[in-house]
């Protein structure tokens, strides 16, 4: 099995990672992805480039969402969607 897909970076005692963690295991549950949760306060680069930002997801190793996860946007982006972006029809 490859490395996840999904990274949460989180601490304890937040209420908005507790949220984050329920979207992302349904997620990952649901789509086979792989995830792993790292702890922010024990890693100084985490703590240094994320600090008050948590919760933060990332797919693939890049960053995905903070403070908020939406569902369907995590669902999306493993699919390899991005919501919001203006695709003109051709033909």
């Amino acid at each position: 099995m490859g490395e996840p897909r999904i990274t949460l970076v989180g601490r304890d005692g937040c209420h908005l990672c507790d949220d984050a963690r329920e979207v992302v295991r349904r997620v990952a549950e649901d789509t086979g992805a792989g995830w792993v949760e790292l702890d922010v306060d024990d890693d100084p680069d985490l703590l240094r480039q994320y600090g008050e930002m948590v919760p933060v997801v990332l797919v693939d190793g890049s960053q995905h969402d903070f403070y908020r996860v939406d569902e369907r946007r995590l669902r999306d982006a493993l699919q390899g969607r991005r919501l919001g972006v203006f695709r003109p029809r051709r033909g």
